[in-house]
């Protein structure tokens, strides 16, 4: 069963990177320190579905590890 666990937290990793890299950000560390431009812009199409990925991806990653961590 650990083997399968690993598998899915593997993948999940894989698909959190894929979706993190793709994203955008047009301002970079400097809304960090802020530098940002100031206005605000939904996500839609595929920025959205990306987040939406990422999120999902985070959230199996999450329960896989607290599922491995119970057996």
């Amino acid at each position: 069963m650990n083997k399968v666990i690993t598998i899915i937290q593997v993948v999940t990793l894989i698909l959190i990177i894929g979706a993190v890299l793709l994203q955008q950000k047009g301002s970079g560390l400097s809304a960090v320190f802020g530098g940002s431009t100031g206005f605000y812009k939904t996500k839609r199409g595929a920025e959205k579905f990306l987040f939406w990925l990422t999120v999902v991806a985070a959230f199996i990653f999450f329960l896989t590890s607290i599922w491995q961590l119970a057996s």
